[in-house]
């Protein structure tokens, strides 16, 4: 039995693969026949950000369900929208793939087979060390380093690829994400609001793949809000979380 059918019979809920989508035409197509053919037992939601192009009608064509929201969220909104509804759905887990081809679906039952082994609330996709099959622009490396060297004090470990939208997470996972969830470059974030809960994340190598279509939202333009703007959202999580800390030591501490 496959893992994404075994983690949707251990809750008794689905295990759904979310595809957040704006204007993804060229891709979107293959993304979900390619979907439909490796992991046959997940249900399969696209979510679509008010595209303007024909995303719409090639997702339904090609198989999957499609979300239509109602103005235009951004990525952030866009993937928290899915989680509250796999959740409300009584959906036990749920992975998260890019709708213009760069993660394999192939990779998806190596991440759910993680997921369930571990207990882990989240594992995490990420570049194979020396994978060269894609190219990454010099400013996604400087992001990534950056907030490689932020990150690992505040989660007390390395992180390989803080920025990858390639993850599958848990029924404890969707709670939180359902209720509260980053609205713009959201993956950087969620490892702060995962440390905060005290929940764990896991990482499975993947080999990323050239996009099918479309561009990169983060431009050489938008490179300097991408890096203020995440990094004002990881600051305010760390208070939160230090906020979580003193409240937790108050209510261990005895009472004289």
């Amino acid at each position: 039995m496959s893992p994404e059918a075994r983690s949707g019979q251990r809750g008794g809920g689905p295990t759904v693969l979310l595809i957040p989508a704006y204007n993804e035409s060229a891709a979107i197509g293959t993304v979900v026949r390619e979907a439909r053919s490796l992991c046959p037992s997940l249900r399969i939601l696209v979510l679509d950000d008010c595209s303007i192009d024909d995303t719409v009608a090639i997702a339904e064509a090609a198989g999957a369900e499609v979300v239509r929201l109602p103005c235009h969220l951004g990525l952030g909104g866009c993937i928290q929208t899915g989680y509250r509804m796999v959740y409300e759905m009584g959906g036990q887990a749920a992975v998260r793939i890019d709708g213009d081809g760069q993660h394999n679906p192939a990779d998806i039952p190596r991440l759910l087979e993680r997921l369930a082994a571990t207990g882990c609330e989240m594992v995490i996709g990420v570049r194979e060390e020396g994978d060269q099959s894609t190219s990454i622009g010099l400013i996604r490396r400087i992001g990534i380093a950056f907030f490689k060297l932020l990150l690992r004090p505040i989660l007390g470990r390395r992180v390989t690829d803080p920025t990858s939208g390639f993850v599958a997470v848990n029924r404890r996972a969707l709670r939180v994400f359902s209720q509260s969830f980053p609205l713009e470059y959201p993956e950087i974030e969620t490892l702060v609001v995962l440390q905060r809960r005290a929940f764990r994340f896991e990482e499975v190598p993947v080999r990323m793949r050239p996009r099918m279509g479309g561009h990169s939202s983060i431009t050489a333009k938008r490179s300097i809000y991408f890096v203020v703007h995440v990094l004002l959202g990881v600051l305010v999580n760390i208070l939160r979380l230090d906020a979580w800390r003193w409240l937790g030591k108050r209510r261990a501490a005895p009472r004289a």
